[in-house]
């Protein structure tokens, strides 16, 4: 069954255009390291407050991810520019 993070987080407006060019990399090196990625996708809900919504093919998955992800210096570039960051996770039961 898959799986959804949505993982909120604040960034300085200034950095908003640094922070779209730091994700492409971040979801090419998780995708590289481990198998399940299944969609990815960036949000801005104001100037401050973004939204990750990553779609996984399974909660192995996202645990893989999570093992490897904060080690990769993609993820190190990437959340250097995000504060007040929060993980939420959904286990999809109903896809239409």
């Amino acid at each position: 069954m898959s799986v959804v993070t949505i993982t909120r987080f604040k960034i300085d407006p200034v950095n908003a255009e640094e922070l779209r060019a730091r994700h492409a990399p971040l979801v090419s090196a998780i995708r590289s390291a481990v198998p399940g990625l299944a969609e990815a996708r960036l949000g801005k809900l104001d100037d401050e407050t973004w939204i990750g919504i990553w779609r996984w093919e399974s909660a192995e998955s996202i645990r893989m991810a999570r093992e490897v992800g904060p080690d990769r210096p993609e993820a190190t570039a990437a959340f250097s520019l995000t504060r007040d960051v929060t993980v939420e996770q959904a286990e999809i039961v109903d896809e239409r």
